[in-house]
């Protein structure tokens, strides 16, 4: 094939017109419009112009103002997509000025009392109104039928609180306009685990929240050794004589997020009464039961969390945002924004089909430095939350449609050499960005944590012994730099790639503690991306529905789209290709997978060989089939334990539960909903039928889910 028959593919691939459901998500969310509904911007690079030019705007002279204006829309031109709320609030304050930029926080320790409770759900509140997602840990709340001395009565225990967060969220978002994010998150040694696991199987119930349990070592090798596993809780100071702190069946020694009015050694451990126990595996199994039928709860994967945050000397992390990727600390916040990898592959479906890594990492640094401006316009409704994201710097930077980008290198997702390109990608992407973190570092300044000076302690000795082999010791003080380059357990791994960058890093500090994240992207890869694959992710399916809320309608709203491979694909090699046709004209190359294709084992290969780069963590559902055997299913995560991730999810289609945000008009084919009417007649419907229901129509599946689920009408 000729050059120039190369560069018109390049051209081509680029070019392929938005799609009707990308034109319109990018309206409805991200368009600026008047308060009065008229359009701000007038196209999707107007959109781009307005974000460039307030970002730019935080240079300090109108010289490098100009200059980071052009840069920065030439890189969001060229694949750099910043997250939802920058896009859709960043240079908006004129019309919107409430509102952040910021998409990913977690409150503040929710502490075991009465005033903790409820402030922290006033600070939620604040917070979703900015638009930002929360998640938030419950399991520092005591056990249900515990006594609490101050009241003169048991508490109703964690779930029963859980319970006002979400109604909070249902109205505040209401109200709003956006649906409210949340993440709840529980230990899995607290004694009401099994409520916790079991919380969302009644109808209706913490609908606002995502939910994931945070999985222990300790816990995991009670599984493989089939162990008694204790449920416990802290000993509050009042309660010191109650039990013996030297007997080992009635108190264990655990890390605790909060130290206050409880037992704490000079380590850092917590003594926690032991209320109980469960065989190891039977919990286990009672988890996976759960997220076979039910999707959750999800999986964090906390030591290993702690253990790999760069931050790992002055944070303990308990939760993370509402989609699992940013694990943080009480009142941490993170921007995000994810490069679109579609725009880098050259001839793509063809005979010299290749990755331009070069303009890659070119647009990676000047992405960095326009999100490390996003600091600068947070926009975050809490002076702690400001505080927090003004001290550390945080954010993070992925990637989304790799599985689109898989598929035009003619790569098939899974394979090993489709794990390759990941970790390829994923390492010049760290490399690239910490570069620029250190020549920001030089240009405005470290983060300011870095510059600090921290006195070693107990605990610090106890999680990284070879300080005490470099001669630390208790009561010495040490410069945060040089805990985060030098001790971090990622910036290790960092420095066998780039030893002299990290020597630098221990040196001067970086911009910024944590550069890397990979986000779920479901709107801005279906709007934005023109519908390449969300995130990390394959293709859900290469002609799917999504099911999207409407302002004012009763139901969710069904809309059709395609693959943006499809899409290429059809206007650059074959236009009569079909998914699913076995035709000669028609058929799609065996490269074209969806989720469904890929076993379980390689999603989370893919995922290792990105997490081995990503400083935070990664937002990845394996999808498996309706039919896919339980004994099977089990096994993912305990491959994912042992191949090094944070965390693991899976969905797997069960209409009796729920339908999801994407779903296969196959699926829905095969499903009858059966709907009893005022009169008790009952009318049967498949899932993709429409229906006429209170003067609008509405696809059987949804009007199913809203009435079930209870929020039928209240969009």
């Amino acid at each position: 094939m000729g050059t120039a028959r190369a560069q018109q593919l390049t051209r081509a691939a680029t070019e392929v017109p938005l799609q009707p459901a990308s034109l319109d998500i990018w309206d409805k969310k991200y368009r600026l419009k008047t308060k009065q509904g008229e359009p701000v911007d007038a196209t999707v690079d107007d959109t781009w112009s307005r974000v460039a030019r307030a970002l730019a705007d935080v240079e300090t002279t109108p010289e490098l103002r100009e200059k980071w204006h052009e840069r920065f829309l030439w890189a969001l031109r060229h694949g750099a997509i910043p997250a939802g709320r920058i896009t859709s609030n960043a240079g908006a304050r004129e019309h919107k000025p409430a509102t952040s930029t910021i998409n990913c926080t977690v409150s503040g320790t929710i502490t075991d009392s009465m005033d903790d409770i409820l402030e922290k759900v006033h600070e939620a509140g604040l917070t979703l109104k900015a638009g930002c997602g929360i998640g938030y840990e419950f399991s520092t709340l005591r056990p249900r039928n515990a006594y609490v001395s101050g009241a003169g009565a048991y508490t109703s225990g964690p779930l029963s609180f859980m319970d006002i967060y979400d109604k909070m969220c249902f109205t505040v978002s209401s109200a709003g306009g956006r649906r409210g994010a949340q993440m709840g998150t529980f230990d899995v040694s607290h004694p009401d685990v099994k409520e916790f696991i079991r919380a969302k199987r009644e109808d209706g119930r913490l609908r606002q929240f995502n939910l994931s349990l945070l999985i222990t070592d300790g816990f995991m090798q009670a599984v493989e050794t089939d162990a008694d596993w204790p449920l416990v809780f802290p000993v509050h100071v009042k309660e010191k004589d109650e039990v013996d702190l030297g007997d080992s069946s009635q108190v264990v020694w655990r890390e605790w997020p909060s130290h206050d009015n409880y037992l704490v050694r000079d380590d850092g451990l917590v003594a926690c009464k032991i209320y109980g126990h469960i065989r190891a595996r039977h919990l286990w199994d009672m988890i996976m039961v759960s997220t076979y039928d039910y999707a959750e709860p999800g999986f964090i994967l906390i030591d290993r969390v702690n253990e790999m945050n760069n931050n790992w000397w002055c944070e303990h992390i308990r939760a993370t945002n509402p989609c699992g990727e940013q694990p943080l600390p009480p009142y941490g916040s993170c921007l995000l924004g994810s490069v679109n990898l579609t725009r880098f592959v050259r001839d793509p479906f063809g005979p010299k089909a290749h990755f331009d890594m070069d303009e890659y990492k070119e647009v990676v640094r000047v992405f960095t430095r326009m999100l490390d401006n996003v600091v600068e316009v947070n926009g975050l409704p809490l002076a702690k939350q400001r505080d927090e994201i003004m001290n550390k710097r945080r954010h993070g930077m992925g990637f989304l449609g790799l599985g689109s980008t898989l598929a035009m290198l003619k790569l098939r997702y899974g394979s090993p050499e489709a794990i390759a390109f990941t970790e390829d990608v994923s390492r010049e992407m760290a490399l690239a960005g910490w570069e620029v973190a250190l020549d920001l570092a030089r240009e405005k300044g470290p983060a300011p944590i870095l510059m600090q000076d921290f006195t070693v302690t107990g605990d610090m000795l106890r999680k990284r012994p070879e300080m005490a082999r470099d001669g630390y010791k208790a009561g010495d003080r040490i410069p945060g730099r040089v805990l985060h380059a030098k001790y971090s357990r990622y910036m290790q791994r960092v420095a066998e790639a780039a030893p002299g960058l990290v020597d630098k890093l221990a040196e001067t500090g970086a911009r910024f503690t944590h550069h890397t994240s990979i986000a779920p992207t479901g709107t801005i890869s279906l709007s934005l991306a023109n519908n390449a694959s969300n995130g990390i992710e394959p293709s859900f399916a290469h002609s799917y529905s999504r099911n999207v809320i409407r302002p004012g309608k009763k139901t969710k709203e069904k809309v059709e789209v395609m693959s943006y491979e499809l899409l290429a694909y059809r206007a650059l090699i074959n236009a009569e290709a079909r998914p699913g046709s076995d035709e000669p004209n028609e058929k799609l190359p065996d490269y074209f997978v969806a989720a469904d294709d890929i076993s379980p084992v390689q999603h989370v290969d893919i995922q290792a060989a990105a997490q081995k780069w990503v400083d935070s963590s990664i937002s990845k559902t394996a999808n498996v089939p309706t039919d896919y055997p339980y004994e099977d299913f089990k096994d993912i995560y305990f491959h994912a334990y042992k191949a090094g991730l944070k965390g693991c999810t899976t969905f797997r289609f069960n209409p009796a539960a729920f339908q999801g945000v994407l779903v296969k008009d196959a699926d829905l084919a095969n499903t009858t909903y059966r709907f009893e009417l005022e009169d008790g007649s009952v009318v049967e419907v498949k899932g993709n039928e429409e229906v006429e229901y209170d003067g609008e129509t509405h696809t059987a599946a949804n009007l199913f889910d809203a009435l079930k689920e209870g929020y039928y009408g209240k969009f």
